[in-house]
């Protein structure tokens, strides 16, 4: 919010220099401003979450390679030892357990902190939005009172 009333003053004092103040059309371009300045703030905010998206997206993924990995891995052993009992099978299939579990133990909590924070996101450009709208009013009555 201190980045759109920051705006908003320079806007309004730059329409104020000079001999002649051009409040003409004070008001859109102080809105256009307003405008500006949330969808400045909203990508800025938004930015940081790609990486918690990029997370819990490719986590699950990446735990399914290192499954499939592990189950070749235990294949191999039973190829090598012409056996299938568990001495040989389970290094493998204990890889593939655990690189799963890796892949989730990254992408559950990378998830569940997205959507917390993308509804935060929301909330501050939804108050950003009514600090603006409650702004623009007030300065819309000093602009009429000054003309």
């Amino acid at each position: 919010m201190a980045a759109i009333f920051v705006a908003v003053m320079r806007e309004w004092k730059r329409s104020h220099e000079g001999a002649r103040p051009a409040i003409a059309s004070l008001q859109q371009r102080i809105d256009r401003v307003m405008d500006v300045t949330i969808q400045r703030e909203a990508e800025r905010l938004e930015s940081r979450l790609l990486i918690l998206a990029s997370v819990g997206s490719a986590g699950p993924f990446i735990g399914l390679f290192g499954t499939v990995w592990g189950i070749m891995t235990a294949f191999q052993a039973i190829a090598n030892a012409e056996s299938t009992n568990l001495a040989v099978v389970a290094p493998g299939i204990a890889e593939a357990l655990f690189a799963t579990a890796l892949g989730l133990l990254a992408a559950i909590p990378a998830v569940i902190a997205y959507n917390k924070f993308s509804s935060d996101v929301g909330k501050v450009v939804g108050r950003m939005e009514g600090f603006a709208d409650e702004f623009s009013a007030i300065l819309s009555r000093q602009i009429d009172q000054s003309v």
